[in-house]
């Protein structure tokens, strides 16, 4: 007898915008937090949760002649990675600061050295210990008081991205009796060594909309309140320049920012605005010695310049232009020295590290040879400094951490990631960029891994992976856990899709809004290619994306289903017409600007043509395991289940279509350092077995 897959009860609920009706018949499987958090479950709880639970089994059951394999392929994937590690240390305010693991745990332990490297080591906080008791835990926002004294941090053991600050004192180990709940987990101490800035989020919609300021000793609770963000699209942060000088705050939203500072050492003062926000216009401040450096795109920059501008005088009108607007190159930001002005920008789609001198007596790129790397600064906190810390790795070397002196020009290779196991050898892989051209005549560029001996025709397997989202760009990065693809024989694919910042703004532009379906065009173009050049074909492609790039996978199915033998769907925003319209949901408000917003028209009729829930259809589908978080905070555990619920009623297929979901996570997945390797080792199975790939 055939194994019965869960199905889910249908209660029709009837949703009208714009004199359009949706019919939602899985709507009630939305729980609020506080159904979630009761101890005694009402009869809906009770019914969502049996069906989750139902899912969880049937896949259970589906993947049980996997499980040997999900074993040993979690033993592989944590043999490779070294258990006893430690961080390069980096020095700040008199201090070096070092991150461990130990063996057989799961969770880092941070320490520091007074001065010298070979001074005595200082306990910070040991992970293992603070996690016990909880299914998850993540420690955030480590923030030192100028003096060295105190340490505030955030703790989340929800796994909502809610974090409670807590204060300790690093002189006699006490835990201060304060507690400052429902925080981003991030702080800044002012210079008096007793004022703590702190963001706070709305309780529903999560979004962190204010910014408090705190005196030690006093009662957290009636923190002072400096600033609220009113516009519903805007969130506000924190920080402290690196100067050291100012304490500021930044709002921003998709499009558009703006920026308040006030002196450290005057906590008790007003906060100034920088430059009010102009509707369209981005910009962020960097501080140096009299001035601020201001990155912009301000007066048609999309690809954004840099300028500059004394710290009495702020406002565009007196912004300076010190490097201009290039229309092949995109700024993405800069680390100021005391001597020199490091500048990471992409051109190409590929990341380039630029060192001038500020006397404008020298300046040059960092050489990199790959034809698709990744490169990027690091932990550069030290101003009066010679030595630049960056890093490098491509999807067939490991990563590097490298010191290098802008006036010598030496490199040191501080740590190269070992890959443990014995069996590695980045001689043995090959990787290479392909360009696959999209509908409308752009070329959309592809970053490709595989071991060299592999056979590249119509029988390789292949994972396309894509995101397209946000202006996020996904670098091609290596990966120790990927290693157990292509050691079987997989070609692993990194599409660069519209939608993503890696061909500079406007190829962001181009995959946002009213051109959201670029994105998804894109990667179907991009697997039609691969199958035309004979890399795989349909019969083993397959697709994955998280999130937003989830939504992904859930658009291309439903336009080329035949193109893919699986897919992997994480934590996917699915259902995008209903969250969009919801503006209680966390991350609503603030993303109108890069999907549109439905209560107009126009928005509502594009978002819905492409909405992967709303346009599911009686045809087949390609292999499927979709994963979720009960406790995500940014796609909510209902898109993915009524999506598998009314995929499950209307696919015209006798194909895999598995939901799994961790009840006790959210949107990042498991938090431990190895136990997130079980859910990589299920996806891979899943893969694998679907290749007829048993070991």
């Amino acid at each position: 007898m055939a194994l019965k897959a869960p199905s889910a009860k249908r209660i029709p609920e009837i949703l009208e915008m714009h004199n359009d009706k949706r019919v939602d018949d899985y709507f009630w499987m939305r729980l609020s937090d506080e159904q979630k958090a009761a101890e005694n479950l009402d009869e809906q709880t009770k019914d969502v949760v049996d069906y989750l639970n139902a899912e969880n089994d049937y896949t259970d059951t589906v993947m049980a002649h996997t499980k040997g394999f999900q074993k040993s392929l979690f033993e592989e994937m944590k043999g490779r990675i070294k258990e006893q590690d430690e961080s390069v240390p980096y020095k700040y305010n008199g201090y070096w600061y070092i991150t461990k693991y130990e063996e057989g745990k799961d969770y880092p332990i941070y320490t520091r050295k007074k001065e010298a490297l070979d001074a005595p080591e200082e306990l910070l906080f040991d992970c293992n210990e603070m996690a016990k008791g909880h299914s998850y835990f993540k420690l955030s926002g480590i923030n030192i008081s100028p003096d060295n004294k105190y340490v505030a941090y955030g703790v989340d053991t929800v796994s909502r991205r809610i974090y409670t600050i807590r204060i300790k004192n690093l002189e006699t180990g006490e835990i201060l009796p304060y507690e400052i709940v429902n925080t981003t987990g991030g702080s800044t101490w002012a210079n008096d060594n007793k004022t703590l800035f702190f963001t706070r989020k709305d309780d529903q919609t999560l979004r962190s909309d204010r910014i408090y300021k705190y005196v030690l000793g006093g009662d957290p609770t009636l923190a002072d309140l400096i600033y609220k963000e009113e516009d519903e699209t805007f969130y506000t942060f924190v920080y402290k320049s690196k100067s050291r000088k100012y304490i500021i705050i930044g709002s921003a939203s998709t499009l558009t920012s703006e920026y308040r500072f006030l002196n450290a050492d005057t906590p008790e003062a007003e906060f100034q605005i920088f430059q009010p926000r102009i509707r369209g216009i981005e910009y962020s401040i960097a501080h140096f010695e009299d001035s601020f450096y201001v990155i912009t795109n301000a007066d048609d920059a999309s690809n954004f310049k840099l300028m500059k501008t004394h710290e009495t005088a702020t406002t565009k009108e007196n912004w300076k232009t010190v490097l201009p607007h290039r229309t092949e190159t995109l700024l993405e930001d800069i680390d100021i020295f005391k001597n020199f002005l490091v500048v990471s920008e992409r051109t190409n789609g590929l990341n380039m590290i630029w060192i001038k001198r500020w006397d404008g007596t020298e300046d040059y790129y960092l050489p990199f040879d790959n034809e698709t790397y990744t490169a990027y600064t690091t932990t550069n906190v030290e101003f009066d400094t010679e030595i630049l810390r960056f890093a490098y790795n491509a999807l067939s070397t490991p990563s590097s951490l490298i010191d290098f002196n802008m006036v010598s020009k030496e490199k040191t290779v501080l740590k190269e990631q070992e890959v443990l196991g014995g069996k590695f050898d980045k001689n043995n892989y090959a990787s290479e960029r392909l360009w696959a051209p999209a509908a409308d005549g752009a070329e959309v560029p592809m970053s490709i891994v595989y071991r060299k001996d592999t056979e590249i025709n119509e029988n390789t397997p292949l994972l396309l992976y894509g995101y397209g989202s946000y202006g996020s760009t996904i670098d091609p990065y290596f990966s120790t856990v990927r290693l157990s693809l292509l050691d079987r024989g997989f070609v692993y694919v990194i599409a660069h899709i519209r939608g993503g910042e890696y061909l500079g703004r406007q190829w962001y532009e181009n995959g946002k809004l009213l051109k959201k379906k670029n994105t998804f065009t894109d990667f179907i173009d991009c697997a039609k290619h691969l199958i035309k050049v004979n890399y795989t074909s349909a019969n083993h492609l397959y697709a994955m994306g998280g999130s937003a790039g989830g939504l992904l996978m859930g658009a291309v199915i439903n336009m080329a289903p035949e193109l893919f033998k699986g897919v992997i769907a994480a934590v996917p925003f699915v259902d995008v017409v209903s969250t969009m319209l919801d503006e209680t949901i966390p991350l609503t408000t603030g993303e109108f600007d890069e999907w549109g917003n439905p209560k107009e028209e126009e928005y509502y009729t594009y978002i819905k043509s492409y909405s992967p829930y709303d346009n599911v259809e009686a045809q087949s589908y390609p292999n499927m395991l979709v994963t979720t978080g009960y406790h995500d905070s940014q796609v909510q555990y209902w898109e993915p289940a009524k999506w598998v619920a009314k995929l499950r009623e209307l696919k015209q297929d006798t194909h895999l279509l598995l939901l799994r979901t961790n009840m006790k996570t959210g949107h990042g997945g498991a938090s431990g350092r190895f136990e997130s390797l079980k859910e990589v080792a299920e996806e891979y199975a899943f893969l694998l077995d679907l290749e007829g790939i048993e070991q």
